[in-house]
């Protein structure tokens, strides 16, 4: 099978090959030197390059971003069963209180960062609780989707609300009186005064969805924070005082982290129990998947694409260009498809070896979404990979040849992703070559 799609692509090669001048070359970064422009150049376009495309799931990701908290639930016909949960360290603006204060309320105020998933016509329910153990990073130091802290049954507020993402207003949940008059009475004892002492006695806060909610995945800033409001008598009236709780930076990480998961996800998903098992496109309805917050992602190979040396003559890459469709149906106005996706290339074992930076010299590379022709269907991911495609050609093969594609910021969201396999009659996956072959007249 490989040697008859070896004589494949040889033949669609040198069918191909047609006689042109430098004007039409396209515009790349390669530099025609005084050997090629003394030479019968030919130039190829090939878009049927042999492309092997499968889903694998990380067993893990980090989510200890300071940039955003996650709460929320929803349920998804493809990936099941969504989940967002918030957990945050906090320290105080200041341990004084007067002693003739009186403790007035305490407060939450979830600031939102404009970010959403799926549908926020829908009610969503917080439920806040306080943690029983300290944040307990792994050995490398980060907090994982993965990762938990224990926390009470009993919560210590709890909301139900419409989301409105863009609101430059905060949402504001009022806390339990007990839960600020512990604050109130050991500030103002002077039972806790310094740093040691407050992180002792108070861990932090979970921000966990209702288990029957199905509405929205919120993000809200890290900035939210929650106040304790007390007022002290002055002759006739009294006076307002606060002190803010806001993320505790003193530790290092710093104890927060987003806990995501998905699951009754569609029975292929469910397969990937490891991050060396692989869905193969053609064993899952000729398509692949990726999910931001849970590590699921598209991984890409090109198994001949060194049988480009074998036309005849010294060659060069001119352009490499490669794109990708999402499924068609597969998205909506609540199941957005990310603007683009981020790249990374990974070993035999599909541990992430890190990004390309032969790419152009860049060290983040991207594939955006091209929309251009959204009215007749024709979306599609699109990326220039010239500099990796040559840094193959140039030392072949190598354990680090595959890509894998991730939604970007996909340590922060859950957006997901469904894409055409290459074996989709309509909209399939293609990396089209720009090849220019040239012989020596000499």
């Amino acid at each position: 099978m490989k040697k008859l799609l070896w004589y494949f692509n040889i033949i669609f090669l040198l069918t191909l090959i047609i006689s042109c001048s430098d004007s039409t070359i396209y515009d790349t970064d390669f530099v025609a030197g005084e050997f090629f422009t003394n030479s019968s150049t030919n130039v190829v376009v090939v878009d049927t390059n042999t492309i092997y495309m499968s889903t694998i799931k990380f067993d893990s990701i980090i989510t200890s971003s300071p940039d955003r908290m996650l709460v929320g639930k929803y349920t998804d016909p493809v990936f099941g069963e969504v989940k967002a949960a918030n957990y945050m360290g906090f320290i105080p603006s200041s341990y004084e209180i007067d002693d003739d204060a009186r403790f007035d309320s305490i407060i939450m105020f979830l600031d939102y960062d404009e970010y959403y998933y799926n549908d926020t016509t829908l009610t969503n329910t917080i439920h806040i609780r306080k943690l029983t153990e300290n944040f307990d990073p792994d050995d490398d130091d980060y907090f994982y989707n993965t990762s938990t802290v224990k926390s009470e049954e009993d919560e210590v507020g709890f909301a139900v609300f419409s989301p409105r993402p863009f609101s430059t207003d905060s949402l504001e949940i009022r806390l339990n009186d007990d839960f600020g008059l512990e604050f109130f009475e050991k500030f103002q004892e002077d039972e806790i005064s310094t740093y040691d002492e407050f992180a002792a006695f108070f861990k932090g806060l979970t921000f966990q969805p209702d288990d029957d909610d199905n509405g929205a995945v919120i993000g809200f800033t890290t900035e939210s924070i929650f106040r304790l409001y007390y007022s002290i008598s002055d002759e006739d009236d009294f006076d307002d005082y606060y002190i803010d709780f806001s993320l505790n930076t003193v530790e290092s990480p710093n104890p927060l982290f987003n806990q995501i998961s998905s699951v009754n996800a569609i029975e292929d998903l469910q397969t990937l129990t490891d991050v060396e098992v692989e869905l193969d496109e053609s064993d899952s309805n000729n398509q692949t998947y990726m999910q931001s917050g849970v590590g699921i992602a598209t991984k890409l190979s090109f198994p001949f694409i060194e049988t480009i040396n074998n036309v005849g003559g010294l060659g060069t890459i001119l352009e490499a260009t490669l794109k990708i469709y999402p499924v068609i149906g597969s998205y909506s106005d609540e199941l957005e498809l990310p603007e683009s996706l981020l790249i990374y290339t990974v070993d035999k074992n599909n541990d992430i070896s890190g990004t390309p930076t032969y790419f152009d010299g860049s060290t983040s590379i991207t594939a955006t979404l091209n929309t251009d022709e959204e009215e007749f269907g024709d979306i599609y991911y699109e990326v220039t990979i010239t500099s990796f495609i040559e840094e193959i050609l140039t030392n072949g093969s190598t354990l680090d040849e595959e890509l894998i594609f991730f939604p970007s910021d996909y340590t922060t969201t859950v957006d997901r992703t469904i894409l055409n396999g290459i074996t989709k009659t309509n909209y399939t996956t293609t990396l089209e070559l720009t090849y220019a072959v040239y012989d020596d007249e000499d």
